[in-house]
């Protein structure tokens, strides 16, 4: 028996990894030589490897790589038992559970053996993920980054598989990588899509999603609720050909097509049926219907003679019209020249009128002409005054601007004769450099005192800063005072001392709520309180160590700050974090209080402690405590036997805590009980003050508060002496600025004195100027007298302009008058001969109106008959000749009044007719249109049904026979193993008119007196039923196509007399040893396995096999060719996991034995 699965699972060295590989990849010189001719064996990315590596030389470190690379070789070059397609080699890094581990499967059963935990279940999923398949068939995680194991970036699966004769073992791996939650595939270490990895193991058969071939732990349950339909094609997918399925899968579309051809057939004769029932109950209603369409018809057709008619009649209208316009015409025309001397002469008049009316209308606008020329002159003669005043209005300003330059003159002289006097006088002595030098020692006195102030306020500064850092020690020294003589104070120095950095950053969150989105919460040792003491040991028995010191957060945004402030800028360590966003209401108790006090218990945890409501929901999620019962008595041992079997999965008493683990995959009597002891309490409990403590601190404050005084007075001294500082400054300031200010008066009456020949100068040349301008207004003065004349003659020249205009418009107004008076004249001669030739007009406008009516009803007849004539064109154009003929003879034999008689009549006939159902005969003419179509379809379907037919019984006659005798195979199989057990069993095919409910039967009887019976949930037990499902898939071993399988813990749940007789039948059929035995019981089975080129495997051996178990029995059947792969694991194993020889320990054994005896 060979042992070699030796993983590190907690590396401490970052070149464990490089190290394993080389080690696994590499073969000593002795063996290379020897096999010269052979090929070197790949290392994990598919290259040959040829290092070296010196060998371990004692106790079970010395033989192991030795003999992994001699099998290693075989395994890899020549076939040596291994399928195609078989796992050669699965080699891991960061993976789930392990840092590194190497596995050597054998080419038969390999029996993966290892305590709970340590990884098994790993190997499942290496073998999964590997080949390219995802999570989903492993039914655990989602995300294939949580295979990644915990602190690592990524992890690394290689897996090597037998290749096919004269070729190379490809190697698959597959590098997962936590970052973007990705995975990278490599075939024999070149880059490659994850289908073409898939693809390459489906050429041999892999079929991982099939659950016959690969059973996860995990897809127990799934497997053991799979209904005989679908065990049917899962079985069909792992031991048949891919034409059975192929033929499986057209059958169930044949049929499915089938059915619906023939519902549609029963749908259209059944409507047949009914549509040709309706027509021979409605044949009567459309006789008479179509009587009264006759008569409908005949009205239409009255309707259409109606605008012929109509167009016939008002036309013999016009022509009689045209006539009467004709005689009317003529007579008006015959009293127009009796009448024609009088009206010439009223025209006449009427012409003179119209004359004097455009006279008068001239002489009006000659009127307004004139007037608008008079309104010019006036404007000019106004504004020619108003220049006058403007020239008047400079010479008034001229003048004063003389007295204004007489006066400036007067003053001029003044000033000049008051500076020459002043210049006659002595100028002050002034010394300059006497008064800055004075000025300047007062500065440096200043400055020098300043500099004294500035060192005194530096030391204030110091006292300041020190007085304020001791008053800080002194708040900080009174508080801890009062937390030392406080519950909360307590608590809080308890996680100082017990989790510095859990206090540190509760300090820092109390003082930045303001930066979260909803309140954060400190450890529950600080927020929470148990609310009776005497429970307090029996609460905190129930909490992990974590549990008191979480923070609890409420947000996701939340959580993120968080984080990113105590790990990334405080770098803080020993923290948890739980976010919580449900509330407590998302936790109720698993069963009501009544039912609690019947099991015993008093009450539930979560009703004995006190504190935020979003911490207890934290603490519910993490430990449970709503479904946690609580009792100080301690549990009777029947109150135990009824709370193993109650929905309550914890409950805490006085001495013990009590936990439930039950396995739902292996039903619900697979449970085990933890029980833990109850110890003193550690967090929740009052503790006497610390005396000592309180003593030091008081100390220190003392010693602060006498440092505090010091520093005050010392303050007090300095502010004194820089008050007199100050004082002095003050003192300095002033006398330099009385210096200053004597300074700049005398310097300013010496520049003063200097400057008088100066300003003597400039007055004396601003007189002159003066004297100059008074000698030109003079000047101005007489030029602005002529043009006042100029603009006065002006003036006169338009006065006389504005004279003769109005003289014109004098007369203009005259002649208007007498024109007018004229105009008169000549409206009432008109108004006379108008009244004497009115009558004559009266005749004129009679025979006008006349004339004009009957014109007007003539073009109104030619427009009716126009439209008449065009609606009777449009009528024509729809009909055929025997309708036009009709119609025709209808307008010529009747008038618009017999045509309405007629329709009069028909109507009369149509109405004692009764009217039914108006669209009764469209519906009929639709039905029969219905009924010839179903016929024709119906004749299409009979055909169509009948190659469904031929079809079908075609691939059922190749399908059903090798279907047959596929499952009569295996029931063979199944009924031997049964048989040697004691036991019977049979594998049937249910069969169906519809190929989809085809399934199959699994038939048992574990009793001497019963009957077999079909395997399901209801009649066997859970042991009864894993031992038919592993003899199940134990009979598809030999014909299996697939050249591995995976079953993992497909024993738990067995008793030991199923267990070891299911072990000894694996091992039997796995290894080949009951081939003859089995042909005996059956020699049907001896027949030629190959039919339409598919060559099935013998019973014995068969494909490689993967069994994983965390138990097995002692004294177990043990075979050659058998390999148990034995995990170890855990923190003593060596850096080097090649180092570990569990054969070499095995063989130490036999040797210390061998000579004991």
């Amino acid at each position: 028996m060979s042992s070699v699965v030796t993983p590190q699972r907690r590396g401490r060295d970052s070149g464990t990894e490089d190290q394993a590989d080389g080690d696994s990849a590499d073969s000593s010189s002795d063996e290379i030589s020897s096999r010269s001719s052979k090929r070197s064996r790949l290392n994990l990315n598919g290259d040959a490897s040829s290092s070296q590596r010196p060998l371990l030389s004692h106790g079970y470190l010395s033989q192991i790589n030795a003999h992994h690379r001699k099998d290693f070789v075989q395994l890899g070059t020549t076939a040596s038992g291994y399928q195609p397609g078989s796992i050669v080699r699965v080699k891991l890094a960061n993976f789930v559970t392990y840092t590194a581990v190497e596995f050597f499967p054998g080419p038969s059963l390999n029996m993966v053996i290892g305590p709970n935990g340590t990884g098994k279940s790993t190997l499942v999923c290496a073998i999964c993920l590997g080949m390219g398949w995802g999570p989903k068939h492993l039914g655990r995680a989602k995300e294939v980054s949580e295979f990644v194991k915990h602190g690592c970036q990524e992890a690394t699966i290689a897996i090597e598989l037998q290749g096919r004769p004269e070729q190379r073992n490809p190697v698959l791996r597959c590098v997962i990588k936590r970052d973007g939650n990705q995975s990278l595939y490599y075939i024999n270490d070149k880059p490659s899509p994850r289908k073409d990895v898939i693809d390459l193991a489906k050429s041999f058969a892999i079929q991982i999603d099939n659950l016959c071939q690969f059973l996860p732990q995990d897809k127990v349950v799934e497997f053991s609720a799979m209904t005989p339909v679908e065990l049917l094609w899962s079985t069909q997918r792992a031991v048949a050909p891919q034409e059975m399925l192929d033929w499986h899968k057209e059958l169930k579309v044949l049929r499915t097509n089938q059915r619906t051809v023939q519902a549609q057939n029963s749908q259209d004769v059944e409507t047949l049926t009914n549509l040709e029932g309706r027509q021979r109950t409605q044949e009567a209603d459309v006789e008479r219907m179509r009587e009264r369409e006759a008569i409908k018809e005949n009205l239409e057709k009255l309707a259409l003679a109606g605008p012929i008619v109509q167009f016939r009649e008002t036309r013999a209208k016009h022509t009689e019209m045209k006539e009467r316009r004709s005689k009317a015409q003529n007579s008006l025309q015959k009293l127009q020249k009796e009448v024609e001397p009088s009206l010439r002469a009223v025209n006449a008049k009427q012409y003179y009128r119209d004359q004097m009316k455009q006279l008068v209308a001239e002489r009006k606008r000659l009127i307004e002409t004139t007037d608008r020329r008079a309104d010019t002159c006036a404007r000019k003669v106004n504004n020619f005054q108003d220049k006058i005043q403007e020239v008047e209005a400079e010479k008034e300003n001229e003048k004063k601007g003389s007295k204004a330059n007489i006066s400036e003159v007067r003053r001029l002289d003044q000033v000049i004769t008051g500076l020459k006097k002043q210049l006659e006088q002595q100028p002050i002595e002034f010394d300059v450099s006497t008064y800055n030098e004075n000025i300047r020692a007062k500065e440096r006195e200043v400055r020098e005192y300043r500099g004294k102030g500035g060192e005194l306020q530096q030391n204030r500064s110091d006292l300041d800063r020190q007085g304020v850092e001791r008053n800080q020690r002194i708040e900080r020294g009174r508080r801890d005072l009062e937390n030392l003589e406080s519950q909360a104070g307590r608590q809080y120095e308890k996680l100082l001392k017990d989790n510095a950095d859990t206090a540190k950053a509760w300090d820092w969150i109390q003082q930045h709520q303001g930066e979260f989105e909803k309140p954060v919460y400190g450890p529950p040792m600080l927020e929470c309180s148990v609310k009776d003491p005497k429970y307090v040991d029996l609460v905190e028995a129930t909490l992990g160590g974590t549990d008191f010191t979480a923070f609890t957060v409420q947000t996701s945004n939340d959580m993120r700050t968080l984080h990113q402030q105590l790990y990334n800028v405080f770098n803080l360590g020993r923290i948890t974090i739980r976010t919580v966003l449900g509330t407590l209401e998302n936790f109720p108790p698993p069963v009501s209080r009544e039912d609690l006090r019947r099991y015993g218990l008093e009450g539930w945890v979560l009703d004995h402690i006190a504190g935020p409501d979003a911490v207890l929901a934290m603490l519910c999620e993490s430990s449970n405590l709503h479904r946690t019962g609580i009792a100080m008595q301690d549990t009777t041992p029947q109150q135990f036997d009824v709370l193993q079997n109650s929905p309550i999965p914890r409950w805490v008493t006085r001495k013990n805590f009590y936990r439930i683990n039950r396995r739902r995959e292996y039903g619900a009597s697979a449970f085990s009980t933890n029980v833990s002891e109850v110890r003193s309490a550690r967090v929740w409990t009052d503790q006497p003050v610390d005396t000592t403590a309180k003593r030091d601190l008081q100390v220190k404050i003392d010693d602060w508060t006498e440092e505090t005084r010091i520093i005050r007075a010392g303050i007090e001294d300095i502010r004194r002496q820089l008050l007199g500082l100050k004082n002095k400054v003050a003192e300095l300031e002033e006398e330099k600025r009385v210096l200053q200010e004597e300074k700049e008066a005398k310097q300013k009456a010496v520049n003063a004195f200097k400057a008088i020949p100066t300003r003597i100068a400039q007055h004396e040349e601003k007189l002159n100027s003066h004297n100059k301008l008074l000698a030109t207004v003079r000047d101005r003065l007489q030029a602005l007298d002529d043009k006042q004349d100029d603009l006065t003659f002006e003036k006169a020249r338009a006065a006389l302009a504005y004279a003769s205009v109005v003289e014109a418009l004098q007369k203009a107004h005259d002649e208007a008058y007498e024109a007018e008076i004229m105009l008169i004249e000549a409206i009432s001669d008109f108004e006379v001969l108008s009244g004497r030739e009115s009558e004559v007009k009266q005749q004129l406008e009679t025979r006008q109106r006349e004339v004009d009516e009957i014109i007007v009803a003539t073009a109104q007849l030619n427009t009716q008959a126009r439209k008449l004539m065009a609606e009777c064109q449009k009528i024509n154009e729809g009909l055929d000749d025997a309708t036009r003929g009709y119609l025709g003879e209808l307008a010529g034999r009747m008038t618009p009044e017999d045509l309405q008689n007629e329709v009069e009549s028909e109507k009369a006939r149509l109405d004692l007719m009764h009217e039914g159902n108006g669209g009764v005969i469209r519906e009929y003419e639709e039905r029969q249109k219905k009924i010839d179509a179903l016929k024709t379809r119906l004749q299409g379907i009979e055909v169509a049904l009948e190659e469904f037919n031929a079809n079908i019984k075609i691939v059922r006659d190749k399908w059903e026979p090798r279907l047959d005798k596929l499952v009569k195979r295996i029931s063979a199989s199944f009924a031997f193993n049964m048989k040697q057990i004691s036991c019977a069993g049979e594998v049937s095919v249910h069969k169906d008119e519809e190929y989809d409910h085809w399934a199959i039967q699994i038939q048992v009887k574990f009793r001497e007196n019963e009957p077999l019976t079909v395997l399901d949930s209801h009649r066997q037990s859970g042991g009864e039923r894993a031992v038919s499902t592993i003899f199940y898939l134990m009979s598809l071993q030999s014909l299996t196509r697939s050249p591995f399988r995976v079953v993992d813990e497909i024993n738990q749940g067995m008793d030991p007399r199923n267990e070891r007789l299911v072990h000894a039948r694996m091992v039997s059929i796995a290894t080949g040893n009951d081939e003859q035995q089995f042909q005996s019981e059956d020699e049907e089975n001896d027949a030629n396995d190959e039919e339409n080129g598919n060559k099935h495997r013998s019973m014995g051996g068969g494909s490689q096999y993967f069994l994983i178990t965390p138990k097995l029995l002692h004294g177990l059947r043990y075979e050659r060719g058998m390999r148990v792969l034995c995990i170890a694991s855990g923190e003593y194993m060596p850096k080097d996991y090649t180092c570990v020889d569990f054969r070499g320990c095995v063989e130490t054994k036999r040797k210390l034995m061998a000579i004991a005896r």
